[in-house]
């Protein structure tokens, strides 16, 4: 087991890797630092030899990743994207071996980016997805906007990014965002690992790079236009109060400026 002060927890069975998001205090959410120790992760992953198959968790029961630290953003600090490997410095970043999201509880925003970005996704059935940045002031998360633009229907791919609802488990599997909803999450992901590792490793990567490269094209520059508008957001005064509202959980009070 290797323990990162910065909440990224990494645990190792045999050919199967845990990362665990545990950080409490902050509902899971992501900072800088917790976003580079977590694509460090994944680059010791990449270059084991040994693991072949990793899931990704929440050290929280009830929530799975809650997205971006706010509070670290109201203090000043970098925002929890790595460019250009995009949210947490996963969900842009290349990788040749599966990963497996294990969503024991809410995924919200960037949460969601990252429990998208695996290659299958297992659900509790006390799991929610949803996509707020709309009522902090900001865009819906544009990593994710491209997977759901590709997975679902455009008017519910809207209603999500437009309204900031919640998605229930059940709904996740419906619209088929989530493999299975479980009542263990992990034990559900293990299961698919370990089917997964029993068949052979190179054949399983490549399958993999052929799916990845059958995932609908983000269009040239979309990265950069979503980066760019949402810097430009992050500078209004609406996404300020958002923040701010969020933090003495209050209703915001929009200025349009």
């Amino acid at each position: 087991m290797s323990t990162s002060d910065t909440g990224i927890i990494i645990t190792h069975d045999g050919p199967i890797a845990t990362i665990t998001i545990d950080r409490p205090s902050v509902r899971n959410a992501f900072d800088l630092a917790a976003a580079r120790s977590l694509m460090a992760a994944v680059d010791d992953i990449e270059q084991s030899k040994d693991t072949l198959v990793s899931i990704i968790t929440g050290g929280d029961g009830n929530v799975f990743c809650a997205g971006a630290d706010l509070r670290a953003r109201e203090r000043g600090e970098p925002r929890a994207s790595i460019e250009p490997f995009g949210f947490a410095g996963f969900v842009r970043k290349p990788r040749t071996k599966p990963f497996i999201a294990a969503v024991n509880g809410y995924a919200v925003g960037g949460g969601f980016e990252i429990a998208m970005a695996c290659d299958l996704v297992v659900a509790a059935p006390n799991a929610h997805f949803s996509l707020p940045e709309v009522k902090r002031g900001l865009i819906g998360a544009g990593d994710c906007l491209p997977f759901l633009a590709a997975r679902i229907p455009h008017a519910m791919a809207a209603e999500l990014a437009l309204t900031g609802r919640q998605l229930t488990a059940q709904e996740a599997l419906t619209l088929g965002l989530v493999n299975t909803v479980a009542d263990d999450a992990l034990k559900s992901a293990r299961s698919f690992a370990e089917q997964i590792i029993a068949n052979a490793p190179l054949a399983v990567q490549a399958t993999l790079k052929l799916l990845n490269t059958l995932k609908s094209v983000v269009p040239a520059g979309y990265y950069a236009h979503a980066d760019a508008v949402q810097a430009q957001l992050l500078g209004t005064a609406d996404a300020a109060e958002g923040s701010r509202s969020f933090i003495e959980k209050r209703p915001p009070v929009w200025t349009g400026v």
